[in-house]
Parts: C-alpha cells; sequence; structure tokens
C-alpha cells in the first residue's frame, strides 16, 4: 500500500467530537462540549426557510462565490462597521461555515514551508488548518488566566518569518476579547514584518459589558492586508446550515474563492436565500441576544461559584475555562489526564466538557472547556448534576 499523507499522519482526530460522541452514548448526558445552541433561530429565518423548501430553482448550484442576495447583505451590513464601501461581487466569498472560511483563507496566503502565528489556547482547527496548508504554526501563549500575550514574544514570532497571523475575537476557547490596543499591536507588527491578519470573528455579537469587539480590518490602515472569515451560524443559532464568509481584498478574494470552488463549489443554495431574511433583524435583535447569552453567563457562573470551581469569567463568546487543579490533586484522581477527568464527568455527572489540552500547544493539563449556549433550564440542570463535585474540593 503507497504512504499516506504525511500531513494527516501529524493530525489528531477531533476532540471535541469525540467528547460529544461520548455524551451521544451517555443517556441523559448534557453536553456542554460542541458549541451549539439547543434552541430555534429567529422565526423569520425558519419561515423563510419553509419558503425556499417549496421553492424550484433555489434546489440548484448557488453561485460559486455566493448567492447574490446574500453578499450585497453581508456588504451593505459590513461597510458602516468598517468603515468603507465592500464590494459584495469583488470582496465577500460565502463558505461552507466559518471553518471552510478559514481553511480556504489558509490555502490561499500560505506556500508549503511557510510560517503562521498562532495565539495557544485556539480552537482546534487553526493549528491544523496551517499543516493541511504545508505551513508550520508558531504559537503564542495567552497566558491564563487573564489570557495576555507578551508584545515581545509575539514580535520575535513575526521575526521568524511569520506569513500570517490568526485571530479569534472574541476568543474561543477563553472567551478573551482583544482591545483595540492589542490588535493596534497585532496589526502594527503585521505591517512591519509584511503578514497577513487572518480574523475569526463569529461570536463578533456575544461580547459581554464593558469589553467591545473591535474589527481588526476598520483599524487604520488594516484594511488591505486583514482577511475576515466569519460565520452566520452563532449569530443566528443555525450551527447546523453552514454558512460563513470571508471578507477581504479584490485581490485575496480572488483566490479564496478559487480554494472554495474546488473545495466545495458553493454553501447549499436555499439555506443562502433563506438566511439573507435574517439581515432584515434590526439593532434589537442583537441586543437582546446578548441580553440572553449575558444572563445565561451569568447563571452559569453563580452555580459555579457556588459549587467552588474557578475560572475565568468570558469576555464574550460563550465558552469559558474551568480550572480543574484541585480535584487532580485528590487521591481518586491521582494520574488523570484532563482527558481521563472529561470522560469521568460525562459518564459519572453526566456533564460533557473538552480538555483544555486539546488548545493549548503548551503543556497545559489542568483545564476543561464548557460552554453556556443551552436554555437556562438546561444551565440549571447542569448545574445541579456538577453540585456532584462539591464531594471531592
Amino acid at each position: 500500500m503507497p504512504e499516506l499523507s504525511k500531513r494527516l499522519a501529524a493530525v489528531t482526530d477531533s476532540i471535541i467530537c469525540e467528547m460529544t460522541r461520548i455524551s451521544d452514548e451517555t443517556p441523559g448526558s448534557i453536553n456542554l462540549s460542541q458549541g451549539f445552541p439547543d434552541y430555534d433561530p429567529p422565526q423569520v429565518v425558519l419561515d423563510a426557510m419553509k419558503k425556499m423548501a417549496e421553492g424550484g430553482e433555489q434546489h440548484q448550484y448557488a453561485v460559486t462565490c455566493g448567492a447574490p442576495n446574500l453578499r450585497k447583505c453581508i456588504a451593505e451590513k459590513y461597510s458602516p462597521l468598517f468603515g468603507r464601501t465592500i464590494d459584495p461581487e469583488k470582496e465577500v466569498v460565502i463558505t461552507c461555515g466559518g471553518t471552510e472560511a478559514m481553511m480556504a483563507t489558509m490555502m490561499s496566503v500560505c506556500n508549503p514551508g511557510d510560517k503562521v502565528i498562532v495565539f495557544s489556547p485556539f480552537y482546534e482547527n487553526y493549528g491544523t488548518d496551517s499543516i493541511l496548508s504545508g505551513a508550520q504554526p508558531i504559537y503564542v501563549p495567552l497566558v491564563p488566566p487573564t489570557y495576555q500575550f507578551d508584545p515581545e514574544v509575539l514580535e520575535n514570532a513575526f521575526k521568524q518569518g511569520a506569513k500570517a497571523v490568526i485571530v479569534c475575537n472574541p476568543c474561543n476557547p477563553c472567551g478573551k476579547v482583544f482591545s483595540r490596543e492589542e490588535l493596534l499591536l497585532i496589526e502594527g507588527l503585521a505591517e512591519k514584518y509584511d503578514a497577513f491578519v487572518v480574523t475569526d470573528e463569529v461570536y463578533e455579537h456575544i461580547v459581554f459589558e464593558p469589553y467591545v469587539h473591535t474589527r481588526a480590518a476598520a483599524l487604520p490602515g488594516a484594511y488591505e492586508r486583514t482577511i475576515t472569515c466569519n460565520s452566520l451560524s452563532k449569530t443566528f443559532s443555525i450551527t447546523g446550515w453552514r454558512i460563513g464568509f470571508v471578507i477581504a481584498t479584490p485581490e485575496v478574494a480572488e483566490y479564496i474563492k478559487k480554494a472554495h470552488d474546488f473545495l466545495t463549489i458553493g454553501a447549499a443554495a436555499p439555506l443562502q436565500e433563506a438566511i439573507c431574511s435574517a439581515f432584515t433583524l434590526g439593532e434589537d435583535y442583537y441586543a437582546e441576544m446578548l441580553a440572553d447569552y449575558t444572563r445565561r453567563r451569568d447563571v452559569f457562573c453563580s452555580g459555579l461559584d457556588e459549587i467552588g470551581l474557578e475560572y475565568t469569567k468570558p469576555q464574550g463568546s460563550y465558552f469559558m475555562m474551568v480550572d480543574i487543579s484541585k480535584f487532580l490533586a485528590k487521591e481518586k484522581f491521582a494520574g488523570w489526564t484532563d482527558t481521563q477527568f472529561c470522560e469521568w464527568m460525562i459518564k459519572e455527572v453526566g456533564v460533557a466538557a473538552v480538555p483544555g489540552s486539546a488548545f493549548f500547544a503548551e503543556p497545559i493539563n489542568h483545564l476543561i472547556r464548557l460552554h453556556f449556549a443551552r436554555s437556562e433550564e438546561s444551565l440549571r440542570e447542569a448545574i445541579a448534576r456538577l453540585m456532584k463535585l462539591k464531594q471531592y474540593l
């Protein structure tokens, strides 16, 4: 048998999917590992989907770079947010979720042997995307529990010849929101060392007060070298629809369009048309969504406080890192890894989490990731189950 791909040999299976699999196989388990909501999209979106299902031509291929209606909606929304006029024909590409948006982008900017800066902890796809693109990731620590980075360490990474830096803002898995000052520093170093800034802004509308979401591409002089990857999955509770997009300069977008064309041809045509209805929702929708997530976060954090668990309160997104050091120091869990603890927690407590080591390049084994994109009823039930952990503290 011929040798298989060396690139894929270096890639491990998704630990998030593995924890979800174990959760699905455990009757009654509450899945707080894979970050998807347990409530419906807005009614206007459901109505539009039903209408599209009864249509005709919408069931066939969409234009490869995305349905014109959807690209127009995205350009109209983000032009004022970016402080420039975005051309829907030349600067917007619709992809199969934010996952493909990032993969197509990495394939477009990287050549074999290039280097890419990835902040650690990182969403598990980033390192893999770099490797599959033939690039070498350079990891820059976001140091727990505050998840700040050292500017000197970051500049040293750029000095190694980095072609790009990936910034997830707000950050999955730790809930960090990069400040305007941090993003100005990153953009400044990217300009100094002639590198791209690739941002993942999927959680842009889930930023808790007093923090503010700054769009890197909107910073002075930053648009030309910034590639914005995004998705409608989290904002409108449609993770299964797989509708993502990229905003970039015409030159970069043309390359991303090529990669996207040969990866997937296009995202689901009827769903692209249906999601256009979401852009009719006003600012009240985003404010209400944020208020809902703020309540969920506060309910969940209050429960963790009552249990006595230590965590970093998220500034944005619906993810948080919880410290399990006290458990791993107990005789019952002696020698356990965070993965073993998560597997035990699913089966014995009935709540699924993700071992934090899956997100770190550094040897960090004392954190787990939980999410609170669930109804308050589900979150209160999860807290009730997690109360079982108190006996081990």
